[in-house]
């Protein structure tokens, strides 16, 4: 059996910024991930970051995700890609299967580590309607991977569901790639994502329709075409505005939910948070859980920024050092400045929410979570 001081599972932002706190507060860190690159979603995001410039404004999730790859190499973490952790029993103990992507026959290792990191991210929701099994329908992030990672069109004529940052931005990268967005259908009354989104997908000519709704898609093998209808009020269908749009491929943008599975594996004790994207591992402020030894960060703490991912990376990572005598002189005081820069980016309107949700969470988490 393998044993390192810190094992953190997800190499998006949060795990990322997570393995390289604690590698260089001089622990030996173990950072898996399933996928073949790491980054998490950033590896699929070409769009420039806004915001502030230590929140790397100005640069592309592509460029995030391999600086901060390289970093985590170059300061000793032991990196295992194609990797998935499968279970995680009392010690920690996780057993990883390794390989299965590239060579389709994983080998099994067994590691012990005295602190867990899970930094496991997100899933899409779905939306079920008549016909939305058939090839043609699916995720806003399984078209964005197409795109910007496999360079594969999804489609050439697409309705997007959904008009959050996710619909918007990859509507327009949809856009970018060649395809044509017929039309984006919102069931709130209000776009969902920000101004800044919204306005260069209308100057592109695609029309938003809020308080609209996807009744079905209809084809025989595949997609050929989608039903629409708006609702009243009182979320009545409205029959005059039922449309038939000529389409072949139907995104889903209908929000994330914290992918909390191997969490709860581990006994985490969940909560349910509306506005944070559903049922979460409780933690305290330091990001550690109801389980001795383990910490969460990022979209599996709840759905957020990936700017807040990488300062909550920063706070579990630091908080699982400092709990093995390594946090150094400095400890306390840089996690009070993770923690100001967390709040700064839970202000404004979308934020405020946000933060008054993590509150809770945290409030409730430091009644039931231990440091381990």
């Amino acid at each position: 059996m393998k044993r390192f001081d810190v094992a953190v599972v997800g190499a998006g932002p949060a795990g990322l910024a997570a393995a390289i706190e604690a590698q260089k507060r001089g622990l030996n860190v173990l950072l898996v991930d399933m996928n073949l690159k790491a980054g998490g979603q950033l590896i699929k995001q070409i769009h420039k970051f806004f915001g502030s410039h230590e929140h790397r404004a100005g640069t592309r999730g592509i460029d995030i995700a391999r600086d901060l790859y390289e970093e985590a190499v170059s300061s000793g973490v032991e990196v295992w890609l194609d990797a998935a952790v499968y279970a995680i029993y009392p010690g920690p103990v996780l057993e990883i299967a390794r390989g299965i992507l590239a060579t389709r026959t994983a080998s099994k290792e067994m590691v012990h580590a005295s602190r867990v990191v899970l930094a496991t991210g997100a899933s899409e929701n779905a939306v079920s309607f008549p016909g939305w099994t058939l090839p043609g329908v699916m995720g806003a992030g399984a078209a964005q991977t197409m795109i910007n990672v496999e360079r594969v069109l999804p489609g050439k004529r697409v309705l997007m569901v959904g008009s959050g940052n996710v619909g918007l931005i990859v509507t327009y990268q949809l856009l970018q790639a060649g395809a044509e967005v017929v039309a984006i259908v919102e069931v709130a009354p209000k776009i969902g994502g920000y101004g800044v989104h919204s306005a260069k997908v209308r100057r592109a000519g695609v029309p938003i329709l809020t308080s609209y709704t996807v009744l079905r898609a209809f084809g025989d093998r595949q997609v050929e075409g989608a039903e629409i209808v708006a609702y009243d009020e009182h979320h009545n269908p409205i029959e005059e505005t039922r449309q038939f749009l000529d389409v072949d491929t139907i995104c889903i943008a209908a929000g994330l939910k914290p992918y909390a599975k191997l969490a709860a594996l581990a006994g985490c004790e969940l909560i349910y948070s509306p506005v944070l994207g559903g049922w979460m591992p409780v933690h305290d402020e330091n990001m550690h859980t109801s389980v001795p030894g383990i910490y969460v960060a990022g979209d599996l703490a709840g759905v957020e920024e990936a700017s807040t991912a990488l300062e909550e990376g920063r706070l579990a990572g630091l908080s699982a050092a400092e709990s093995l005598g390594k946090g150094g002189p400095d400890a306390a005081d840089e996690k009070e400045s993770i923690r100001e820069r967390l709040s700064m980016l839970r202000i404004g309107p979308f934020g405020k929410a946000r933060a008054d949700a993590k509150s809770e969470v945290i409030k409730v988490g430091e009644k039931i979570c231990r440091a381990g």
